[in-house]
């Protein structure tokens, strides 16, 4: 299992109190921007209910709903693996997904929600939303990114959400830059 306080590589979270806030369009910039700048990064997404990522009609789709606990779906670009878990009644743990990665391969991850897990994180907030801050009650909270940054009464980063180049040189001399 992980020490989730001393992750190498790096496990950062994207957090926010509210849907629509602008997680995911910032982890889909971070991920662009560090692919650009030669680093690599693997995602962590948290989903609320069942999902589906293969679809009816495809083999992988049609053996798991035959019965197969696991299907590994590989060809010579990528491999995927799907996993039943019908009997767990909670949502699987961080440090269960990232026992799950090859951590050997990426230079940060990113992991968007799961936003009681001990981990250091940064906080998305849209004005529009009018929803509270969770960093007030969140001490692993590292910084704010926003549509209005400059309005914030806290202590905390605060970065505009239009510049996410600047968020992920946040990350990058927080937690990359110090590595050995």
């Amino acid at each position: 299992m992980h020490n989730l306080g001393t992750l190498d590589p790096p496990v950062i979270g994207i957090v926010a109190y509210q849907k629509n806030a602008g997680k995911t369009t910032l982890v889909k910039s971070l991920v662009q921007l560090a692919r650009e700048r030669g680093l690599q990064v693997a995602v962590i997404k948290h989903a609320h209910h069942s999902f589906e990522i293969d679809h009816a009609g495809k083999d992988s789709y049609e053996m798991r709903r035959s019965g197969a606990v696991q299907v590994l779906v590989a060809s010579r670009k990528r491999w995927a693996l799907m996993a039943e878990t019908p009997d767990n009644e909670d949502d699987p743990s961080l440090s269960e997904l990232l026992n799950r990665l090859d951590m050997t391969q990426v230079d940060l991850v990113l992991v968007e929600g799961l936003r009681h897990e001990p981990i250091p994180k940064i906080e998305v907030h849209r004005a529009s939303l009018h929803g509270p801050f969770l960093f007030p009650e969140d001490d692993t909270i590292i910084a704010v990114v926003s549509d209005y940054p400059d309005e914030i009464d806290t202590s905390l980063p605060c970065l505009d959400s239009s510049r996410p180049g600047e968020v992920l040189r946040f990350i990058e001399q927080r937690y990359i830059s110090v590595r050995p």
